[in-house]
């Protein structure tokens, strides 16, 4: 059974003018029971975590001024809405969520989170309406309960995992994998293991071979035991905050490809949602509910 991260805090309101992105949380689920593509079932709730995984990523003088709400001025601009104890715990949620699809990934092959993608969350910082990097945190959980020894994050966001690839830069048992827009947010881009940065309208075919001719040469270089699949569909040419130029049938071709590839090779994977920003609401649920398609379609 597919099973799936989600909480009723993942659909809490976001101050006035951030409100339409957090929608989709509540119309994906709807619309993923309503088409049975998934029961209730389906659907774990996560809780807030132990803090000691989230320190072990994040710097703990940042981690604790987050959740006193005393992150400098500077700082909490950069992350890009008024901070409040709701959104900081939601936060934490979300990355209890994709700790816990892990565990789930291990035993069925695949698991999801309906929210998730935080990859511009640094080690010492937030930013872009990201404060705590999700993905990131699952790895060091993995690796700190002896289930997973070496790990490629594959990051297939419009936007480069700049925080992502700031936290593992060091570190060789997490290889960073970023195919992302050129022109797109971070201008300012940190080194990724393998960035591939895409010219800008990039459409399906193109961007499908890049894929194809890099994902399973990377498995075949890092031999992961666990791969992080971030799944934005923020790629799609109607994204008001993208630069490429995928279709909404070429994004889940993508996301077909991927799954696929994690199934042939028996390597458990984890997905989280990150970002999609059609003006379209429908757009962004339906391009959304494909991953979860094409992850039931292939594994169960």
């Amino acid at each position: 059974m597919l099973k799936i991260a989600f909480h009723p805090i993942y659909k809490h309101p976001l101050p006035e003018g951030h409100r339409f992105p957090m929608l989709k949380y509540e119309l994906l689920p709807k619309q993923l029971l309503y088409e049975g593509t998934c029961d209730t079932d389906s659907f774990f709730e996560p809780t807030v975590p132990n803090d000691k995984f989230i320190v072990a990523v994040h710097d703990p003088e940042y981690f604790y001024d987050l959740l006193n709400i005393k992150i400098p001025p500077k700082q909490a601009r950069k992350i890009g809405f008024p901070l409040t104890e709701d959104l900081v715990e939601r936060e934490r949620i979300i990355a209890d969520g994709t700790m816990k699809a892990c565990e789930f990934a291990l035993e069925h092959g695949i698991a999801m989170n309906i929210a998730g993608g935080t990859h511009h969350a640094y080690t010492n910082r937030g930013e872009a309406f990201c404060m705590l990097n999700d993905q990131a945190i699952g790895a060091r959980y993995l690796q700190a309960k002896n289930l997973a020894k070496t790990i490629l994050i594959v990051d297939l966001d419009v936007h480069q995992g700049n925080g992502t690839a700031e936290i593992f830069q060091t570190d060789t048992s997490v290889f960073t994998f970023s195919m992302h827009g050129a022109g797109n947010y971070p201008f300012k881009k940190e080194r990724s293991d393998l960035d591939i940065a895409l010219e800008k309208g990039t459409e399906d075919d193109a961007y499908l071979k890049i894929l194809k001719e890099t994902l399973p040469n990377l498995i075949q270089k890092v031999r992961p035991d666990f791969i992080f699949y971030l799944c934005g569909v923020d790629i799609i040419s109607t994204d008001k905050l993208g630069t490429l130029g995928l279709s909404v049938k070429g994004c889940r071709q993508r996301d077909e490809f991927v799954l696929e590839t994690c199934r042939k090779h028996q390597i458990p994977v984890q997905c989280s949602m990150g970002g999609g920003y059609s003006p379209d609401i429908k757009i962004i649920v339906e391009a959304h509910a494909n991953t979860f398609r094409s992850a039931q379609d292939i594994y169960f």
